[in-house]
C-alpha cells in the first residue's frame, strides 16, 4: 500500500512545481518575457539604426562635432533603457535630447556661422574650392589628342569609356577613368574603340536620345589629381582631354592662369585674388570675427536699410501688442459685464478671427487691400486709387491694421479669463469708497490684470517681433528700396530681412550676415523678456 503521509511532499517536488532543485542555477524559460519588453527592444533597436546610420553619414561627411554628439547620445540612451537604476532618466533623456538637437545645436551653429563668412560663395573647404576653381577653368587645348568614345552604363550610372595607350579604361562622373578589365576593344591607335565590357552595357546613338542626362555635361575625371583634366565629350562619340588654363602652386599659394599669365594669390578672406581686386569662384569658409556685426552698421548698402528696418521692427512689435490688447481689453471688459445678453454668442464670433490660419487670412488682405482690384478700394471707396500697399506708409498702417485684426481676438481670450478670476466683492468695496467705473478700471481692473497678462504680452511682443509670415504673406517687405541689393523694402522687419539676405538675396547669398543678424534678433528679444519679467516681479507685489 502507498505511504499517504509521502504524498504532499511528493506534490510539491521541484519536478511539478518547475522550480530548480536547490543547487541549480535558476532558469527562465520565454513565458516569462513579458510583451512590454519586447516592444521596447524593437522601439531600441530601431533608435540604434538611426543613430548608427547617423554616425556612418558623419564619417562620410567628415563631420566630426555630429560624429561625437551622435556617438555618445547612442551610449546614453542605452544605457539609460537597458537599465534599472535609471528610471527618472527614462522620462528625462528624450526631452533633453531633442532640446540639444533642435534647439541648442542650431543656436551653436547659428552663431558659428555668424563669425565666418559662409555663403554661396564660399561654402567648401579650401582643398575642394581649389578643386572646384580647376574644374570650372578647363580648356582644350590645341594640341589634346581625341579619343573614340563608347558611354556606357551599370545600375543606372553613366560611364566613359576609352582606349588610351592601348589600354581600356572606363571612369565615371564619380570615379577618375581607370583600367578596366573584361574590355573589347576593335581598332588600332587614334581609332581604337571599347565595344563592350563585362557588367557594362554600351548604348548607341538611339539610347543616348534616352537618357535623363546630357551626356555633353558629364566630367569625367582624368586622375585623382584634378590638375589632370577631365575628359569630355560633345556628341557622344568623341572624347576630348580638357586640362584646366589654372595651375595651382601650394608651395606659394598662387593661382596661376597659363593663357593670360595672371597669378592670383591666395587670401585672408578664403579666396584667390588677383592684383587688379578680381577674385577666383568659389572661395571657401573662413572665420571673419566681428566683420558681419561690423557691416550692419558700417556697410553703406546695408546700414541704412538695417537702421531703418531695426527701428520698424521695434514699432511694429510695440504697437501690434498696444493695439491688440487694448482691442481685446475694451471688448473683455464690454463683454464681461454681467447685464448684456447673448454673451456667449458674442464671444464666440470674435474670436474667429484667431481660428482662421493666419497667413490665409493675410493673404485674402493682401487681395482685399489692391489698389486696382482689391474690394476695398473698388466696393467700400467706390473706385478710389489708394495704394495701400504701395506706399510706405500706407503699408505699415495697412500691417498694423491687418495685425489688430488678427491679434485682438487671443488678447480678449487671455483677459476675459484674467478678468472673471479677480473677485467682485473688491469692486463692491471701491463702489462704497465712492470709486467710479473709470477709477476701478484704472486702479485696480488694469494692475490685477497686468499681473497675469504680463507674461503673456511679453510672449506677443517676441511673435510680433519675428512675425514674418504676416509681412511676407501681405507686403513681402515692399515697397522696396530703390537700388538696393539684397531686395529690401520699407516693411521688411528683422527675421524677414534675414531670410532675404538667407535666401533671396539678388547676387550671392550671405548666410554669415544673415546669422550675425539673427544673434542680434536673439540677443534684442531675449533682453526685452528679461525687462519685462523684472517689471512683473514689481507688479506681483500688489495684493
Amino acid at each position: 500500500m502507498m505511504d499517504r503521509s509521502k504524498a504532499p511532499e511528493a506534490e510539491t517536488s521541484p519536478a511539478r512545481t518547475g522550480q530548480s532543485p536547490p543547487g541549480r542555477p535558476e532558469t527562465h524559460h520565454a513565458r516569462d518575457i513579458k510583451p512590454g519588453f519586447l516592444v521596447k527592444l524593437l522601439l531600441m533597436m530601431l533608435v540604434n539604426a538611426f543613430l548608427v546610420f547617423g554616425i556612418m553619414s558623419a564619417v562620410s561627411a567628415q563631420a566630426w562635432g555630429v560624429l561625437a554628439g551622435t556617438v555618445a547620445i547612442l551610449v546614453v540612451v542605452n544605457w539609460v533603457y537597458f537599465s534599472r537604476r535609471a528610471i527618472p532618466a527614462k522620462y528625462l533623456v528624450p526631452g533633453l535630447i531633442f532640446l540639444l538637437v533642435f534647439q541648442v545645436f542650431v543656436m551653436a551653429y547659428t552663431a558659428y556661422v555668424a563669425f565666418t563668412n559662409y555663403g554661396t560663395s564660399h561654402s567648401i573647404t579650401r582643398d575642394q574650392a581649389i578643386e572646384r576653381i580647376q574644374e570650372y577653368n578647363e580648356r582644350q587645348m590645341p594640341d589634346s589628342p581625341t579619343y573614340q568614345l563608347t558611354v556606357l552604363e551599370r545600375d543606372g550610372e553613366i560611364s566613359f569609356g576609352i582606349v588610351d595607350g592601348g589600354v581600356a579604361k572606363v571612369g565615371s562622373a564619380d570615379e577618375p577613368l581607370a583600367p578596366v578589365e573584361g574590355a573589347t576593344v576593335t581598332g588600332e591607335g587614334a581609332g581604337a574603340r571599347i565595344d563592350s565590357v563585362e557588367g557594362f552595357r554600351a548604348l548607341g546613338f538611339a539610347d543616348l536620345l534616352g537618357l535623363p542626362e546630357d551626356v555633353t555635361k558629364i566630367r569625367v575625371p582624368w586622375s585623382d589629381d584634378s590638375a589632370d583634366g577631365s575628359l569630355r565629350t560633345t556628341n557622344g562619340t568623341i572624347g576630348l582631354r580638357n586640362v584646366s588654363a589654372l595651375t595651382y602652386d601650394a608651395a606659394a599659394g598662387t593661382m596661376t592662369n597659363v593663357e593670360t599669365g595672371v597669378v592670383y594669390t591666395e587670401g585672408d578672406r578664403g579666396s584667390f585674388v588677383a592684383p587688379d581686386g578680381t577674385e577666383l569662384l568659389p572661395g571657401w569658409r573662413v572665420n571673419v570675427g566681428f566683420e558681419n556685426f561690423a557691416r550692419m552698421v558700417t556697410d553703406g548698402k546695408l546700414a541704412e536699410p538695417f537702421a531703418k528696418t531695426m527701428a520698424w521692427t521695434f514699432v511694429f512689435g510695440f504697437l501690434s501688442v498696444l493695439t491688440t490688447f487694448a482691442a481685446g481689453l475694451l471688448l473683455a471688459v464690454t463683454f464681461n459685464n454681467m447685464r448684456m445678453r447673448s454673451r456667449a454668442w458674442y464671444r464666440a464670433m470674435l474670436i474667429l478671427p484667431y481660428a482662421f490660419p493666419g497667413f490665409l487670412s493675410a493673404l485674402i488682405w493682401a487681395g482685399m487691400l489692391n489698389t486696382s482690384f482689391g474690394y476695398i478700394n473698388q466696393e467700400l471707396l467706390g473706385g478710389a486709387d489708394i495704394a495701400w500697399l504701395g506706399d510706405p506708409v500706407l503699408a505699415k498702417v495697412s500691417i498694423l491694421a491687418v495685425n489688430l485684426w488678427l491679434g485682438f481676438p487671443y488678447m480678449f481670450l487671455i483677459s476675459t479669463g484674467a478678468l472673471q478670476a479677480i473677485p467682485s466683492d473688491i469692486y463692491e468695496a471701491a463702489t462704497i469708497d465712492g470709486a467710479g467705473p473709470f477709477r476701478s478700471f484704472r486702479s485696480l481692473t488694469l494692475p490685477l490684470l497686468l499681473v497675469a497678462v504680463t507674461p503673456l504680452l511679453i510672449a506677443s511682443f517676441a511673435f510680433n517681433f519675428n512675425n514674418f509670415s504676416l509681412i511676407y504673406m501681405l507686403t513681402s517687405g515692399g515697397p522696396k528700396f530703390v537700388g538696393n541689393e539684397y531686395n529690401l523694402g520699407s516693411t521688411d522687419i528683422l527675421i524677414s530681412m534675414v531670410y532675404k539676405i538667407a535666401v533671396e538675396a539678388g547676387g550671392t547669398k550671405d548666410y554669415g550676415l544673415a546669422s550675425a543678424m539673427s544673434i542680434v534678433i536673439f540677443v534684442i528679444v531675449g533682453l526685452v523678456s528679461y525687462i519685462g519679467f523684472r517689471k512683473t516681479r514689481q507688479l506681483e507685489e500688489i495684493n
